[in-house]
Formats: structure tokens, C-alpha cells, sequence
């Protein structure tokens, strides 16, 4: 997958450190004096987003139990996952065949959503909510891995892909947005998922919702919607709770139907990574 950045400088990954910083990600600033003392302050060197963004690649937004996935081994044992395999050959079979033609024509995005959602299943009472979660369980059903494989695709196919895991990323994008630096790495943040070919957002809604996220979360798919730029997306909320957690509007714009094959997919199944650990 794509870092933030083509630059040599990592810091920390065990290739050549930042020159600014020698791989501490921080500079200095400027001295302030306080009474008789003198202070270096330092700030954040331009290196550290970067950093931050190759570390989540390599530490969160690729788990280790992914790290191999591909369609190939995609265990394909009952029906709910030969469909969902089926969906995404089909959306990678649809997908414009280069960069450019991409950026001309555009392209639907691909989604699988829950049948029920986390949230409507935690408002259940608790007589109710063993069964309804038994029944139509969404977690642990390879929603990431078939989605991993086929951003892998995507790449090999030239196309510039950037993944995020929500709940880091919209903790760093409120963070980046709290620095005092005038907006510059809230910004780079900001500019690598909407100049993407291909944005991954695995888990979506996930992050506990506020008013700054709803309209962040807006901010990134209305940008991206009217670019015509593809999201490929996963969630353990349905349709409609989905609406609740990122905003109505944004949710709207996210699953739009419109002409055409539709690549928005409800899914339900058995948690494999709890049958594994059985």
C-alpha cells in the first residue's frame, strides 16, 4: 500500500532517518525566556505524519492475520462468502482500466454493510440480543481480508491506494487539528485521503461520534462523491445506524444507488475468528 509520501526519509522503520530531525520527529522552534530561564521549544518536525501514516500501514491498518490475504485463499465454505467473493471479483472486473480513465469516468464505490447493526443490536434487551446477534452476526466474516485482497489488485493495476482504520484516523485527524501549526498537518492528513485513486476505509462509523467527526466524515466522502472517486468501505452498522454514527448526508452520499450495478452489500454469517479460537 502507498505511505504518505515517496520520500526515502522513515525514521524509525530501519531505512535512511529524517535530516531534520535524525528520526526523533521533533525540531526546534524557537527559545522562549521565562524570568532568568531560557527554554527551547520545539515542535513537531515534518517528518512525524509520514511516520505516523507508515506506521499505522504497517502495524494497524494491515493486521498480521492479513498480511498474506489475497482472493486466492479467501475461504469460500458457505454461501454468504461465495457472494461476498463474487461482489468483489465483479466490482475488480468493473473498475476503469487505468489511472486516467479513472480520473475521467469515475467510478460507484463498494461497501459491505451489516444486516442489522451494532447499534440497533445494543438496543435490544438483553433476552433478545444473543439471538438477533447469533443470527445475523456481521463480525469476523472476512469483510477486511476480501477487501485487502483486492486493494492489493488495485495497486498491482497501478492505481494509487490509501488506507484507513477509522477509529485511528479520525483520532488523528482530530488530534493533527487541535496542533498548533497552523492547520499543516491536518491538512496533509486531509490531502492524502482525498488525492487517493482509491480510498480503503475499513470499519466505518466505528469511532464514537461527535459533531467535529460528522462534519469531518462529510468533509472526505462529499469530496470525494463529487470527484467521482471511489471508497471502498466496511462497517458492523447496517444502512440506517450507519446514518447515525457518520451523519445523514455523508451516509447519502456513501451508499448512493444510482444507474447501474450497485456494489453496496449487506452480509451476515458466522464469526470465524471465534470458531477458530473454539
Amino acid at each position: 500500500m502507498n505511505s504518505i509520501s515517496n520520500s526515502n526519509e522513515t525514521s524509525k522503520l530501519g531505512e535512511t532517518k529524517c535530516p531534520k530531525c535524525y528520526g526523533t520527529e521533533v525540531v526546534f522552534s524557537h527559545s522562549e525566556t521565562v524570568g532568568t530561564m531560557t527554554y527551547d521549544i520545539h515542535k513537531p518536525c515534518e517528518c512525524r505524519e509520514r511516520n505516523e501514516w507508515s506506521r499505522r500501514f504497517k502495524n494497524a491498518l494491515i493486521p498480521e492475520e492479513f498480511v498474506h490475504a489475497n482472493l486466492e485463499n479467501y475461504q469460500r465454505e458457505n454461501e454468504n462468502q461465495r457472494k461476498m467473493f463474487e461482489q468483489t471479483v465483479k466490482y475488480l472486473e468493473s473498475f476503469p482500466a487505468d489511472r486516467e480513465e479513472l480520473q475521467e469516468l469515475g467510478t460507484k464505490n463498494f461497501g459491505f454493510t451489516a444486516t442489522i447493526g451494532e447499534q440497533r443490536i445494543r438496543a435490544l434487551n438483553p433476552g433478545d440480543r444473543s439471538e438477533i446477534k447469533h443470527k445475523h452476526n456481521n463480525f469476523g466474516i472476512g469483510k477486511t481480508h476480501l477487501q485487502i485482497a483486492l486493494a492489493k489488485q488495485l495497486i498491482k493495476q497501478g492505481f494509487n491506494v490509501f488506507v484507513v482504520s477509522d477509529v485511528t484516523f479520525m483520532d488523528e485527524m482530530m488530534n493533527a487539528k487541535r496542533m498548533n501549526d497552523d492547520g499543516e498537518s491536518y491538512n496533509r492528513m486531509l490531502n492524502s485521503v482525498l488525492n487517493a485513486d482509491v480510498l480503503l476505509w475499513d470499519d466505518i462509523g466505528k469511532a464514537k461520534p461527535t459533531e467535529a467527526k460528522e462534519g469531518l466524515y462529510y468533509t472526505i466522502i462529499n469530496e470525494r462523491y463529487k470527484r467521482k472517486q471511489p471508497i471502498i468501505f466496511n462497517t458492523n452498522e447496517d444502512k440506517n445506524t450507519l446514518a447515525d454514527r457518520i451523519g445523514y448526508a455523508a451516509n447519502s452520499r456513501l451508499l448512493e444507488r444510482g444507474a447501474g450495478e450497485y456494489y453496496v452489500m449487506e452480509t451476515e454469517g458466522i464469526d470465524w475468528r471465534l470458531k477458530k479460537n473454539a
